[in-house]
């Protein structure tokens, strides 16, 4: 038997309340962006780089700084699940190492799962991705991703802008 239930707000006993208005819900799982890259960026060998994820795809309450600190800092208290991938390429053909990371506070908080090739010479790009569940205090934590990248030999290293690179959270809890 099939039928409408409208409720114009459910309450949990212990975490708060989820609203559903006008067809969207709001609360639990805001803030939230994701964002990615508009423009391959060039970055260093052998050391971590922050990625500039300047398109957003969205930032529900404007907490993700697209233009100059490509940061995340939530204005409610929480733990976030955060996530990013980058696609990482060098000319020299001679990809190592790479992989990926989330600084929290301007300090390496998580490091991804790395890659690391037996020898020089494997191709010369390659995708990593990460994702933790991150307490926030909801004033002053923030988040970036960075990127790190060996490649031996000359040629141009850099984080290249499609649709691999990507940059988000959103709130899951208390």
């Amino acid at each position: 038997m099939a039928g409408i239930l409208k409720v114009g707000g459910i309450q949990h006993p212990t975490s708060g309340t989820i609203t559903v208005s006008n067809g969207a819900m709001t609360g639990h799982n805001y803030p939230a962006f994701e964002a990615s890259m508009s423009a391959n960026q060039n970055i260093a060998e052998s050391t971590y780089v922050k990625a500039e994820l300047d398109t957003e795809h969205f930032d529900t309450d404007s907490c993700y700084d697209n233009s100059t600190n490509y940061r995340f800092t939530p204005t409610v208290a929480g733990k976030y699940l955060v996530y990013g991938t980058l696609h990482i390429d060098t000319t020299s053909n001679n990809l190592i190492e790479c992989r990926t990371a989330i600084y929290k506070n301007g300090s390496r908080y998580k490091d991804g799962a790395r890659i690391v090739f037996g020898s020089s010479g494997y191709g010369n790009e390659v995708s990593r991705g990460i994702s933790y569940v991150i307490d926030f205090n909801g004033s002053s934590d923030y988040v970036e991703l960075f990127g790190y990248l060996n490649a031996n030999g000359s040629g141009t290293r850099r984080f290249l802008y499609n649709f691999y690179n990507v940059f988000g959270a959103y709130r899951i809890g208390e």
